[in-house]
């Protein structure tokens, strides 16, 4: 259990912050990238929820959201076991397992793409398609960190498929409106 008394510990104050076993490295270095664009994902995925209508697709992307929280923690642990354990958070292939069971269940119905889609679209959809885009963010980060320190290929899969969730919920909550905003090109010449 995580317990914060404090918020500030000035600990960070020369441009360092400490991973999960006690080591020190620069609030610049790549790892620490990858983890605060993790943490703005998460963050775009809490606005896109607000505007969700389906309880159920809420749920998924709350449970997404815990994920996240597990998927930061694993990227600051440093090592070569990526094996969880009860101290040890590791995001695991279940999990990404998961997420493409519930991409294949969230496209079952949507009709194929005929042309590429603008991250557009009223309610729910700008908001995940935002969530979508910042996760691809992400998931370059932790590809560029991946070439400088060993990170859970589990992970990087992980990140990687929930992209395409993202993507095929939002489709799937444009389809229940006025459907996807599609790409014209060359449209204003």
């Amino acid at each position: 259990m995580v317990k914060i008394n404090k918020i500030y510990t000035r600990t960070g104050d020369a441009g360092t912050t400490g991973l999960v076993d006690g080591s020190r490295v620069s609030k610049a270095d790549p790892r620490m990238a990858a983890i605060g664009d993790v943490d703005e994902a998460n963050s775009a995925i809490g606005v896109a929820i607000q505007q969700v209508t389906d309880p159920a697709h809420a749920a998924l992307l709350g449970r997404i959201q815990n994920e996240l929280f597990d998927l930061g923690a694993d990227l600051a642990t440093p090592g070569e076991d990526f094996t969880p354990g009860e101290m040890t958070l590791r995001i695991t292939a279940s999990q990404v397992e998961r997420l493409e069971r519930e991409i294949d269940m969230l496209n079952e119905g949507l009709t194929p793409l005929r042309s590429f889609i603008l991250p557009a679209g009223p309610g729910a959809v700008a908001p995940l398609h935002l969530a979508r885009s910042i996760v691809r963010r992400a998931e370059r980060s932790a590809v560029a960190a991946a070439l400088e320190v060993s990170l859970n290929p589990q992970a990087l899969a992980y990140i990687n498929r929930l992209s395409d969730h993202l993507f095929v919920l939002a489709r799937l909550t444009a389809s229940r409106g006025a459907g996807d905003v599609l790409w014209q090109p060359g449209a204003t010449r």
